[in-house]
């Protein structure tokens, strides 16, 4: 703990003798962090906790999006989507389902208008059908076949 500052000493002249004091014993030296600009906010940015909490938390960026952006990068990635789908149905289903939430979101007055159109299930369904037809055509390379290795018997392993 820190002596007590004299009488008639200003705090300004005995927080610089402390700190003059502590630097010449060398208890600054060798600090986390040292030789490091600091991370200071934009003095003009009034959203800088935001954007720290963001960049800090590695929050996903695409959740701050509004409905309608959402739907519009989805609907544009729907083809990579889809091919890694493995039934028809569930196919379908999804296609069935961010159709309803396109719907929902034509409706929906709010936020921005961003032009979402539906999606055409029935072409992206034949386009997955071809491309999973194409993938079956396609002769897989087949490994060849090793023979079996004969395991030891337990005297043979006991004397090896």
């Amino acid at each position: 703990m820190t002596k007590r500052r004299p009488p008639g000493m200003s705090t300004q002249e005995w927080v610089e003798a402390q700190l003059q004091r502590a630097n010449n014993a060398g208890e600054f030296d060798n600090l986390p962090g040292a030789g490091k600009p600091l991370k200071l906010a934009d003095q003009h940015d009034p959203d800088w906790w935001v954007k720290d909490f963001i960049r800090r938390e590695d929050v996903e960026t695409e959740a701050l999006l509004p409905p309608a952006v959402q739907l519009r990068k989805e609907k544009q990635q729907v083809q990579d989507k889809v091919r890694g789908m493995r039934r028809e149905s569930e196919v379908r289903d999804y296609l069935a389902d961010l159709n309803q939430r396109i719907r929902i979101s034509i409706r929906d007055t709010t936020g921005p208008v961003v032009p979402v159109g539906m999606i055409n299930e029935e072409a992206i369904l034949a386009q997955w059908q071809d491309e999973r037809a194409e993938a079956a055509a396609k002769p897989q390379p087949v490994a060849e076949a090793e023979p079996p290795v004969r395991k030891k018997s337990f005297w043979q392993r006991l004397f090896s």
